[in-house]
């Protein structure tokens, strides 16, 4: 692995070579030696006395006598020859990721070290006091090949090589919204885990949500697998958000690394807060601040009602299909085509068009099975009815409030609707 030290113990020679020919000879230098992690042999031992011509002779059967002592600058050289150490060691090829990189030397000091992987990365560190040993400042990432570049003051350059070995068990963070995409302003930052995440706190510190213009921005667990991102109070429109993850060989759970190190930027756009009073049915639509149209609407009925308090559009649909089975509520209903639908929370609740309801019903009663009703037409092509106008004046992370439902506040963990806990409950839920 390292190479080996130069003996001063030299073998039997004719007699005409003397000891310190053969030293001569053999060329030794000051060169520093490269070891592992293991470390290296030490520096070469002399012998003492000397050898005159013609010793060996005078001993009788050919035998050499005991050879003459080196100087005393020619040992003390030996003595002081620098020892390079790289841990993890020069041919290593499972190696740790999860400890950082070290460079010692013995005899000697460190005029510089530069390790790079063959992803192109190149891991920093820095040099103790006595610049004898270089520590980088972050682990080496998994599954990848290193080269460690040492030089020794005064002396010359060594290199060597490991891999890391790769994780057994990996996980991924899904985030919503989409990168490079345009937003409403309650849009949080949320992020669903492949594997439930043991230390939150490790995962939460490899992951940054900033904004411009600047804002504070704070995590909350919903659980082991889901945390969302927002500030105290809506975004301002035209806000530029860049999500920073830095997951990759971050441990979330025992022996189960993230992957990922990505940086994605998205963008809020204009301010559109509708609110429904159900009491009234109807719905008034705000655009930065100015009212800008007011809908009949329906609610759910006594036996169904409508969750209240803040939701945020999460996902929409031109047309779909809904059935009650998947709600919980039997064969009430099938309906394939259900127009401009926007979903407001995980649990089923949508605000949509509704094209089977008499016109009546709008402005009139409360009818449905829990979602908010806008009269439309069937096949969602009519431009004139309150049922399209809303879907086409709506973006994902759109606020609707519900109020006056005759039901209680929406769990914030159902859709993305953080924005009904307190700014203080929301940051106790944060692991930092």
């Amino acid at each position: 692995m390292g190479v080996s030290h130069i003996s001063s113990r030299s073998e039997e020679q004719p007699e005409r070579w003397s000891r310190r020919g053969v030293l001569a000879a053999l060329g030794v230098s000051s060169a520093a030696v490269l070891t592992g992690c293991a470390g290296a042999a030490g520096a070469a031992e002399g012998t003492s006395g000397t050898t005159a011509p013609g010793a060996a002779a005078a001993s009788g059967a050919g035998s050499a006598s005991a050879s003459a002592s080196p100087s005393a600058s020619a040992k003390a050289t030996a003595a002081r020859q620098p020892v390079l150490t790289v841990t993890p060691a020069d041919g290593t090829r499972k190696a740790a990721f999860t400890r950082p990189v070290e460079v010692t030397v013995a005899h000697g000091t460190l005029a510089s070290v530069r390790v790079t992987g063959n992803d192109g990365s190149t891991l920093a560190g820095s040099l103790d006091d006595a610049g004898t040993t270089w520590t980088s400042a972050a682990h080496p990432y998994s599954g990848t090949k290193y080269t460690v570049t040492a030089q020794v003051s005064g002396g010359a350059t060594h290199t060597s090589t490991f891999t890391t070995k790769a994780p057994g068990a990996t996980f991924v963070g899904n985030f919503t919204p989409e990168a490079g995409s345009t937003s409403g302003v309650g849009m949080p930052v949320s992020l669903n885990f492949t594997h439930a995440v043991a230390d939150r706190a490790a995962v939460q510190k490899a992951i940054t949500v900033t904004a411009e213009p600047a804002v504070e921005v704070v995590g909350h667990w919903f659980s082991d697998t889901r945390l969302d991102f927002r500030p105290e109070t809506y975004w301002a429109a035209g806000t530029e958000i860049t999500l920073t993850l830095r997951l990759k060989d971050v441990e979330g759970a025992d022996g189960v690394y993230g992957v990922q190190s990505k940086t994605v930027t998205f963008r809020i756009g204009r301010e559109q807060i509708s609110t429904v009073d159900l009491s009234s049915k109807e719905m008034t639509v705000r655009r930065d601040g100015a009212r800008t149209a007011t809908y009949p609407v329906t609610g759910g009925d006594s036996a169904h009602t409508t969750w209240s308090g803040i939701m945020v559009i999460s996902e929409r649909f031109e047309q779909t299909r809904m059935q009650s089975s998947t709600v919980g509520l039997g064969d009430e209903y099938d309906i394939a085509d259900v127009p401009h639908a926007q979903r407001l929370t995980t649990s089923g609740t949508f605000i949509h068009g509704n094209y089977w309801a008499a016109d009546s019903v709008f402005g009139g009663r409360n009818s449905s099975h829990g979602c908010v009703g806008l009269h439309d037409t069937k096949g969602a092509g009519d431009s004139s009815v309150a049922g399209y106008k809303f879907y086409e004046s709506s973006m994902l992370g759109d606020v609707v409030i519900v109020k006056n439902s005759g039901d209680r506040t929406v769990n914030p963990a159902n859709g993305l609707n953080g924005w009904n806990l307190s700014w203080a409950r929301w940051k106790a839920g944060s692991a930092i």
